[in-house]
């Protein structure tokens, strides 16, 4: 069964991973990994902390070649800032009572992971809750998603809105529009545009307002949220199981999601939707007779089943249809604010005060949106080869082939 496990703290020497489970015989591409770590560190309203960091990715194990070797997967990303922070960072060295703090700041874990584990310096919290730790799981993805491109499949993500800023009309936010607008991120011209934004965008007129909005919010010292989505596609029918509650796919995808920092809600396909319109117009009628990439519209080759809409998010019954995944996110805004908006109290002595500064970002959405990626890559990975696992590549095609041959 895959699974993996990340170490590390946000200011200590780096990030450890590893991954157990995975098939020998992967050809693994660093270039597409180190690429992916580069767009979790970008986008419009970054903090300073992504000028000092170049993220990279370095293997220690179960590579050898160029290929996996069936062995654990375990690779080391670099904390430059590790530098500035050693003194504070030791681990041997005692940490000066000064330097301890006792004032947890709100909509991070500082209030209840201090309680929890019975510590005396929030610092012991906030450096292995902070987002510092998707650099893991962004270079983990990526490698779930080199082995599945063996199979065609492929993920994308984008930004559907920064705070209010985003729809499909480019009107600012609209329930009507957004929750009843599909897209289809694989498009060339969609792609073409979520290439070339900052933010990740993908309709053009969106960007220049969404930048203001953040820097509206800059000048203000305060942050902002905004609404992902990401999706994957050329899956086959059957990934998941309607057998049991935690063998469904739609609800490993919505654990993984969850998870990750900041990321408050998940709807898969049009979901939302769901409540407010009737079943004759939700769900998702079956044809036969065409069957290509572009299943959701029905286009393609003759001969398989297809759908004229995608309302279910690829997932039926917790499981895979053959359609477009299509997963939606909801970011909050980042709770470490620039000036002290928030109240809150001293955890030693019970007294009121504002909730200080630690260094942050103004608006990480588009980074997000690569992490949520990656979340999406494990879930299907992970379904992936618990349907079609062997120890090597050459024996997960074996099972892949003989059963797309028996579905046609």
């Amino acid at each position: 069964m895959l699974r993996f496990l990340t170490a590390g703290e946000s200011h200590g020497k780096g990030l450890v991973t590893i991954i157990d489970n995975f098939p020998a015989g992967v050809k693994i591409d660093g270039d597409f990994i180190d690429e992916k770590l580069a767009l979790r560190q970008s986008g419009y309203g970054r903090g300073a902390r992504q000028k000092i960091e170049t993220d990279k990715i370095e293997f220690l194990s179960g590579v050898r070649g160029g290929l996996t070797t069936g062995s654990p997967v375990s690779f080391f990303i670099k904390n430059k800032d590790y530098e500035n922070w050693r003194d504070r960072m030791d681990v041997f060295k005692p940490v000066p009572e000064e330097t301890k703090i006792h004032i947890p700041r709100p909509g991070h874990a500082d209030f209840a992971g201090s309680i929890k584990f019975g510590l005396d310096d929030i610092r012991d919290v906030l450096e292995r809750s902070s987002a510092r730790e998707t650099a893991s799981r962004v270079a983990a993805g990526a490698i779930y998603q080199i082995l599945l491109k063996n199979f065609s499949i492929e993920f994308t993500s984008a930004v559907l809105s920064i705070g209010g800023v985003g729809s499909k009309k480019g009107s600012d936010f609209n329930f009507d529009t957004f929750f009843f607008d599909a897209i289809d991120l694989f498009d060339d011209e969609i792609v073409k545009n979520i290439n070339n934004s900052e933010l990740r965008m993908p309709y053009p007129d969106l960007e220049s307002r969404a930048k203001a909005l953040i820097d509206k919010m800059k000048t203000e010292g305060d942050t902002v949220g905004g609404l992902i989505v990401a999706q994957v596609k050329n899956l086959p029918i059957g990934l998941g199981s309607f057998t049991q509650w935690d063998e469904k796919l739609d609800g490993h995808i919505a654990m993984s999601l969850m998870s990750i920092q900041a990321i408050k809600s998940v709807e898969i396909g049009s979901g939302v939707k769901s409540a407010f319109v009737k079943g004759s117009e939700y769900h998702d009628s079956i044809y036969y007779g065409k069957k290509g990439p572009d299943f959701a519209k029905g286009k393609g080759e003759a001969g398989g089943f297809y759908r004229k809409t995608d309302n279910a998010g690829g997932i039926e019954g917790g499981m895979s249809n053959g359609g477009i995944i299509s997963v939606r996110c909801a970011m909050k805004p980042i709770p470490t604010l620039m000036k002290p908006y928030l109240d809150t109290v001293d955890l030693k002595t019970g007294e009121a005060k504002k909730a200080f500064l630690e260094r942050s970002d103004i608006c990480a959405v588009p980074a997000a949106s690569i992490v949520v990626e990656s979340a999406l890559a494990f879930s299907i990975c992970y379904f992936f080869l618990k349907k079609f696992g062997g120890d090597s590549l050459d024996e997960i095609k074996r099972n892949y082939e003989g059963y797309i041959k028996g579905i046609k």
